[in-house]
């Protein structure tokens, strides 16, 4: 089989053809004192926007999910934009809204997070590289709220706070293991109170959780008064309000809580805002992009982090619960090598045809379309197709979705841009025209905790039980104290897997999950329930794709792949 030769992302976005965004943001009916411009390309919108057009009706709205992830690769983002750009082409009036990517896996793994191929959003550079400062701005709230407990403490502890119970730690986006233990206030007595401390990755702070669910600048600094920092001898919650931080960290976020305007190769108007961790928090873009954009597109395809198990559960029990969003369609991506994977296939074998393994792996992707029928939302599988692909393992992946009376449709935007998605944004169209959808959450926030995480095991990961561990049960009894217990449920699990083994690939079953923490997110508005080895600090992989970059004395950038 001929392997195909395709110029790399970074080379693709650099030949782009952009028009100026604010030519984008006209076109979009964005008034020129609701914008905000970072150059050429990017800029900020204002959320008096939404205070404009709140008398429109709302675009139809498309969720982009996907399988659980692999080394191979599923497509998730390059499909959403493909597919906003495919919409555009058969004349709906489309916009995508993405996560923003962080810099962690930009110079970890990853090497960037902007689509790939022929569908992504640009500048990709930019958008890869500090963008317009949102993630800088958060790091900067977080730590003088951690400067200012620190300092609480050393200043005759007015709160009673229990050194011991501190949890608000440090962030920085970086991967940084180094980071992840640490003691502060070593040194003299003026340099603070020793106590254990560390860091987690920017996007893992629970402020960007609250960026991303905020509705406004007002809900933005209510959410983070009652953020909880730490606890006192009592064993009552001390809150960022408590220690006066909350009009201060508020002002750092000013700028930061409006979306980000750019575009994609082909020039559909893209919002690209926030991006909080898919694991401990819900890992969707901000709700205000997502807002702003039903008022300005006919349709709105966004997406949520990691498959669907994770992210399209959290976007539909936490995002849509707290925002009012009914989604009209969802599109699962999937790939032949990642089904492959998941039945068994080493990822050096993954280009010969093994119908076997394939026919095992599916059922991964069956039990996605299972669980997204429990939201009453329609949804179509996007092949995203490979060129090792074979007709027999296309064909076979048609036939079992068929056979669930599922939809499914060959994507090939990587290749081909909006042309590759046209009969995918057909699809979608015909779904969201059609009336099916029934928007439903999976359980009711006044649930019992324990009774909200076995009904997420049960119906979406398919375990046989839960188990709580004795630390997590006495921290399950404290936040019920605390009358914080009636709110949804933020599960925290590995990507790979449906259970919290990341082994355990496929469909599998005769499982249990272990629950080691629970947590409360107060400001963000949910529990974070603990499965697994999960980390708020990645580390960097032996060879970093920073290894890889650079940037010539005429300012070509290279390796952002």
């Amino acid at each position: 089989m001929e392997t195909v030769k395709m110029k790399t992302d970074v080379q693709i976005a650099q030949e782009a053809l952009m028009k100026p965004i604010a030519d984008i943001a006209a076109e979009l009916g964005i008034e020129a004192d609701e914008l905000e411009l970072y150059g050429k390309y990017k800029a900020k919108v204002s959320l008096d926007v939404l205070k404009r057009l709140e008398g429109r009706p709302d675009a139809k709205l498309v969720l982009v999910t996907a399988i659980n992830p692999t080394p191979a690769g599923e497509g998730k983002t390059t499909t959403n934009v493909g597919l906003s750009m495919g919409l555009n082409k058969i004349g709906k009036k489309t916009m995508t809204t993405l996560r923003e990517p962080s810099l962690g896996p930009v110079f970890g793994v990853k090497g960037g997070a902007a689509g790939g191929g022929y569908a992504q959003v640009v500048p990709m550079e930019d958008i890869n590289l500090h963008f317009t400062g949102d993630f800088h701005a958060i790091s900067s709230a977080h730590n003088l709220l951690a400067a200012m407990l620190d300092n609480s403490l050393h200043q005759g502890n007015p709160h009673d706070i229990n050194p011991k119970r501190v949890v608000w730690r440090r962030v920085v986006d970086m991967n940084d293991r180094a980071l992840r233990n640490i003691i502060v206030g070593l040194g003299a007595k003026a340099d603070g109170i020793t106590r254990q401390d560390g860091f987690d990755i920017t996007v893992a702070s629970e402020i960007m959780a609250i960026l991303c669910l905020a509705t406004s600048l007002e809900d933005l600094k209510k959410r983070i008064s009652s953020m909880v920092v730490a606890y006192n001898n009592l064993g009552e919650a001390v809150t960022a309000g408590d220690l006066g931080a909350t009009g201060a960290m508020t002002l750092l976020l000013k700028d930061a809580i409006k979306p980000n305007l750019v575009q994609t190769l082909e020039n559909t108007p893209a919002f690209i805002h926030g991006g909080p961790f898919a694991n401990i928090a819900h890992g969707c873009n901000s709700v205000m992009a997502t807002k702003i954009a039903l008022k300005l597109a006919d349709y709105v395809v966004t997406e949520a982090g990691f498959g669907a198990d994770l992210g399209a559960e959290k976007f539909f029990n936490i995002k849509c619960r707290y925002a009012g969003l009914r989604p009209d369609a969802v599109v699962l991506v999937a790939t032949v090598k990642a089904l492959k994977m998941n039945g068994g296939v080493a990822k050096s074998d993954l280009a010969a045809e093994n119908i076997e393994a394939l026919s095992e792996g599916v059922k991964n992707l069956e039990q996605h379309l299972e669980n997204l029928a429990l939201f009453g939302v329609p949804a179509v599988v996007a092949i995203n197709k490979f060129y090792t692909d074979t007709e027999a393992e296309i064909d076979l992946i048609k036939k079992r979705c068929e056979a669930l009376r599922a939809d499914v449709v060959l994507s090939e935007v990587f290749t081909k841009g909006g042309d590759g998605g046209v009969k995918l944004a057909e699809k979608v169209v015909e779904l969201c025209e059609s009336g099916k959808a029934d928007f439903h959450t999976l359980y009711d926030s006044n649930m019992s905790i324990e009774e909200k995480i076995n009904e997420i095991a049960g119906s979406i990961y398919r375990a046989d039980g839960v188990d709580i561990t004795a630390a997590a049960k006495k921290q399950i009894e404290d936040i019920e104290k605390l009358g914080l217990d009636k709110m949804p449920i933020c599960m925290a699990k590995t990507q790979y897997s449906f259970s919290d083994n990341e082994k355990l690939l496929g469909a599998p079953k005769g499982f249990r999950v272990t629950v080691r923490e629970v947590r409360v997110s107060a400001g963000a508005g949910f529990i974070v329930a603990i499965t697994g080895a999960i980390m708020t600090m990645p580390g960097l992989p032996k060879v970093p794709a920073a290894c890889g970059m650079d940037i010539s004395e005429s300012g070509e950038i290279t390796g952002l792949s």
